[in-house]
């Protein structure tokens, strides 16, 4: 029991790895293809399939698939038609295992590694890694079928296989609880398969265990996007309820099913696989045709919910995504923009604070802080569970960028409480009044800072060197627009103007401040210029060293 045990387990590793190491390789280049296969409901579900033949797991398909819609790049009719398809992937991969191929399992073990630690390129690492994965999954398949057939053969397990034989629903469920323990269809079927090639258990409960591992293939995307926003939670819904009309139904008519499979071919283990491709064939051929009104009654029973009143509350950090490394990394950056457009709103409003002297808008500037404070600290845990994994040297380095831009803005908006509006609430306390002339020039500052965050933006989710560039001119220009206006003040207060000197110190503090907000902004462009190989290592001219001379 212990090795059955053992076995299943390095079964479900090996899977893991094959994912793994496909996803950290190609990942990106997959995610591309499923997003453009989705012109239509049968090119979506192809693509669903040979995405989950690469990865070894229809969970993963399924949860990117998801994603897709909860971001708005896909309605639900192309995801329900990828779901379909990855259904199709996991029976294509246990036909695949099923055959007697164990002979080759330790030669993908000794060249991916091999590969692994002859070679440096990072790709060529994580191809191993899933060839590493299938010699595993394999061995574990010949561990698994060596104990089979000694533990068939034991009177407690035969008790209790008959029991389950005698009862189709236990053994269904039985079997859904194990494959979502797994969370692996494919580790469950490939399982059976072994134990009905040793007649540890009777074809009549393989098929229903293969029933039950169908069935429970649907929990794990069910459950994993049940925090997510409706959108998301509409395709592993439909996925489940799909699967279980087919299981009724399939319980219904096992018995004919199972004499046609055993004419066309009797082996148990081939049985098993035939039986598994039939249930999901069988699911794609009756819902691919229905899948608009499917879309549209879930669409019905998990409405869009209204933007959410609290706007702390993170809209894009979907959990779903955490499956696929690109997918939350893109989520993350978006999540970034949303806080980069309070903080531009806090912007807008602080001029108007100074303008107005408003203090309910004041008050309104400082709340909007605590909204930029909460994103912040949900962005920065989210990207920290993105980290956990080993991820490749680009994801790695828009990683550091989506963490440095939001700190950054986080900095900002604590400038905009913590300062601004501390200088606007004494400005009103004391009803102090700028000179035409110096607001002109703090007016003329915003203005050229709201054109920098725009920008700023666009630098951070482009990445353009060219654009990175010119963000960097402009910190030097608002570097100069800082000393001209210090300057120009300096002349008025030097002429005595009463409402310069009145206002001096608030004038001064407020333009530095601007100047502070913009250097952080500005900040983006540089990790973007010193990949592209753009920086100087210092601002500093060279100075030639004097030689020293002997009296």
């Amino acid at each position: 029991m212990l090795t059955l045990l053992g076995g299943t387990a390095l079964l479900i590793w090996g899977l893991r790895m094959v994912r793994t190491g496909i996803m950290r390789a190609y990942g990106a280049s997959l995610r591309q293809r499923l997003t453009a296969a989705l012109r239509n409901r049968f090119a979506a579900m192809i693509a669903g399939l040979a995405v989950t033949v690469a990865l070894q797991s229809s969970t993963a398909t399924s949860l990117m698939a998801a994603s897709f819609v909860s971001r708005r790049i896909v309605g639900d009719a192309a995801v329900l038609a990828i779901t379909l398809g990855a259904g199709i992937g996991t029976s294509l991969v246990s036909q695949a295992l099923s055959f007697d191929v164990l002979w080759i399992g330790p030669l993908f073990i000794l060249v991916g590694v091999i590969a692994f630690l002859g070679w440096q390129s990072t790709r060529l690492h994580d191809v191993a890694r899933a060839g590493i994965g299938v010699g595993l999954i394999l061995l574990a398949l010949h561990q698994i079928g060596s104990v089979a057939g000694p533990i068939g053969q034991s009177a407690a397990v035969q008790t209790l296989l008959e029991s389950l034989g005698g009862e189709p629903l236990i053994a269904v469920l039985v079997a859904a609880g194990l494959t979502l323990l797994t969370s692996s269809s494919i580790a469950m079927v490939l399982l059976i398969v072994s134990l009905a090639a040793q007649n540890a258990i009777t074809p009549h409960l393989a098929l229903l265990m293969v029933i039950g591992a169908n069935l429970g293939a649907a929990l794990p995307p069910l459950l994993g996007t049940s925090r997510s926003e409706p959108a998301a939670r509409r395709a592993p819904m439909a996925n489940f309820l799909f699967r279980l009309l087919v299981t009724i139904v399939a319980l219904v008519f096992l018995m004919p099913v199972q004499q046609q499979l055993a004419s066309l071919d009797p082996v148990p283990a081939r049985m098993v696989a035939n039986f598994h491709t039939l249930f999901n064939v069988m699911v794609a051929l009756i819902f691919l045709p229905l899948i608009d009104p499917v879309a549209s009654l879930m669409r019905r029973l998990l409405p869009d919910k209204a933007q959410p009143d609290d706007e702390g509350q993170p809209r894009y950090l979907d959990p779903a995504a955490l499956e696929v490394t690109s997918v939350a990394i893109a989520s993350a950056a978006r999540e970034t923009l949303r806080q980069g457009d309070v903080i531009g709103e806090m912007l807008r409003r602080t001029l108007e604070v100074f303008r107005s002297d408003d203090r309910k808008l004041l008050k309104e500037v400082e709340r909007m802080d605590n909204v930029v404070d909460r994103l912040h600290e949900s962005i920065k845990l989210f990207m920290t569970r993105v980290s956990r994994e080993a991820l490749d040297p680009e994801d790695s380095r828009r990683c550091v960028d989506v963490l440095t831009f939001t700190t950054n803005l986080e900095h900002i908006g604590d400038i905009i409480d913590k300062n601004l509006m501390e200088l606007a609430a004494k400005k009103i306390k004391h009803k102090l009044v700028f000179s035409a002339e110096g607001f002109r020039e703090i007016c003329a500052m915003h203005a050229r800072l709201m054109d920098n965050l725009a920008l700023a933006l666009n630098v951070f989710m482009a990445g353009d060197a060219r654009l990175a560039r010119r963000l960097l001119e402009e910190k030097v220009q608002f570097r100069d627009m800082e000393r001209n206006a210090s300057d120009a003040h300096m002349a008025r207060l030097a002429s005595g103007r009463p409402e310069t000197v009145a206002t001096s110190s608030l004038h001064l503090d407020i333009i530095r401040d601007l100047k502070r907000i913009n250097s952080h902004l500005t900040s983006v462009a540089y990790p973007i210029l010193d990949a592209a190989g753009e920086l100087t290592r210092t601002r500093l001219k060279g100075v030639p060293v004097a030689s020293s001379t002997e009296d």
